[in-house]
């Protein structure tokens, strides 16, 4: 399958329509702080590992001890004084039953997913893209041959009023013939406002302001606007394993990996806690003849440290149901990742049987389209040398205008048919790799905020590898398209 299938168009205005997509699309740039939240919760999951209570303090008090509680001052009563302390606690909760590497991996696995997430994103945009393109050149085309249509039909109808105003036909010739031109000049403003829509939306997917995209849709100099065509043969990677090629499977499976290390965290609260605890810290006061410097003296030292555990027994059946919720949830993401999978294998059949189709469907409309424009012009002549009646000029126009037309659309859908195709195959994800997943105004914004350290390095520091999804071995099944 193509990396950067679009390109097999050869559509240089579509290529760069995909990129500025994906610079500045809107819902892309949103998946990609997501990815970079995901990053982040992992660095948490597998800070749960080492020691998770770390405290230093250091204070000054004035302490009044009160005379009327005998609590208070248990050593009598030894007035108004000053304490000064400075200490250190540790409290770290030993990974006996994999409570804390179930986290991680949970953790890892939706960062994953979060990429996989992103891809989806990634796949279904520039498939967008390009059927939004696809969709705009077939209105233009639409457009134009009514235009065409509607000059051929202006012609006929000045044949009409000449030959009336001759006296060599009626009336009725002429009524006819400024019915079918309205009917034709009626199309174009329909037509107009459907183009129109359909640039709105390739603007919200290119995430730009109401502006002409004249200039962009123009193309290089010497570039003739058309429909996209697709190559004569088109070879397509129908994969051995296709849930390791689409990004929404693999972002299925990731989540059901995620929630079935959740099944573990859950399982380990049965079991006791053991905990290392530990408190080192000095002290120091104005009683008697002790002083606050004692606080950096080792005479005011003081210390502890010992193991302890703690075991939930009273609460075993709220933990034996919530290990039964995490189950449920897998159970359920699993067959969600089945339906995934039947709907996908769905999609491609559905476009495998659109494009061969489709492809049959242009073959038929193009003898037909050519037997029309032959027979317009048989007729006119005939009409010409009053051989035939205006009848058959205007069904022989209305024929060709509607063959052209039903061309024009059959081709558009031909070619959306193989956009369809690489997109149920998820293709497309690659455009990323290498790249950052928040990049431009917003990766500045955030490092302004906040120091994200590595994980947000500055502009122009080399990336890290980013993970990418598994490559499958293609099994290439070669499409062949219709010629004519």
């Amino acid at each position: 399958m193509e990396r950067d299938w679009w390109s097999v168009y050869h559509d240089p205005v579509l290529d760069r329509l995909v990129r500025t997509a994906y610079d500045q699309n809107l819902t892309l740039m949103s998946a990609g702080t997501r990815v970079l939240a995901a990053r982040a919760q992992l660095g948490v999951a597998i800070g749960e590992f080492f020691p998770q209570t770390q405290q230093l303090g250091a204070g000054v008090a004035y302490n009044q001890a009160s005379s009327t509680d005998p609590t208070g001052n248990p050593t009598g009563n030894l007035g108004n004084f000053w304490r000064s302390s400075l200490s250190a606690q540790v409290a770290w909760e030993l990974d006996f039953w994999g409570k804390f590497r179930r986290g991680i991996e949970t953790a890892d696995a939706t960062y994953l997913a979060s990429i996989a997430s992103y891809d989806d994103v990634l796949v279904t945009l520039i498939g967008d893209v390009a059927s939004s393109y696809i969709g705009i050149r077939t209105l233009e085309r639409q457009i134009a041959i009514a235009q065409a249509n509607v000059v051929r039909q202006r012609k006929a109808l000045a044949i009409a009023r000449a030959r009336f105003e001759g006296g060599t036909s009626t009336k009725l010739d002429v009524y006819q013939a400024e019915n079918v031109l309205a009917a034709t000049q009626a199309t174009i403003p329909q037509l107009t406002s459907q183009l129109d829509q359909g640039k709105n939306a390739l603007r919200v997917l290119l995430g730009m302001p109401p502006e002409t995209l004249d200039a962009m849709l123009a193309g290089p100099p010497g570039f003739k606007p058309v429909i996209p065509a697709p190559p004569a043969q088109v070879a397509v990677g129908i994969p051995a394993d296709m849930v390791r090629r689409r990004p929404d499977l693999r972002a299925a499976e990731l989540r059901a990996v995620a929630q079935s290390a959740q099944i573990g965290m859950a399982e380990a609260d049965l079991y006791p806690a053991f905990i290392l605890t530990g408190s080192f810290g000095t002290v120091g006061s104005n009683i008697g003849h002790a002083s606050l410097d004692d606080v950096f003296s080792s005479k005011g030292i003081f210390f502890s440290f010992g193991p302890s555990f703690q075991w939930p027994v009273l609460n075993y059946g709220q933990i034996t149901n919530n290990v039964r919720v995490q189950d449920a949830k897998l159970q359920s993401l699993l067959i969600d990742y089945q339906q995934s999978v039947l709907r996908a294998q769905r999609e491609v059949e559905d476009g495998l049987a659109a494009y061969v189709g489709t492809g049959k469907q242009v073959v038929d409309l193009r003898v037909s389209e050519r037997a029309a424009s032959n027979a317009l012009g048989i007729a006119m002549e005939q009409y010409r040398l009053g051989t035939r009646d205006f009848t058959t000029v205007l069904t022989a126009e209305q024929n060709l205008y509607t063959a052209e037309n039903n061309l024009a659309v059959a081709y558009g859908n031909y070619a959306s048919s193989l956009t369809t195709i690489y997109r149920s195959l998820g293709g497309g994800w690659q455009l990323r790799e290498g790249q950052e997943f928040v990049r431009g105004a917003n990766r500045e914004q955030m490092r302004e905020r906040t120091n994200w350290g590595d994980l947000l390095p500055p502009t122009g520091t080399p990336e890290a590898p980013v993970p990418a999804l598994p490559s499958a071995t293609d099994v290439n099944s070669n499409i062949r398209a219709p010629e004519w």
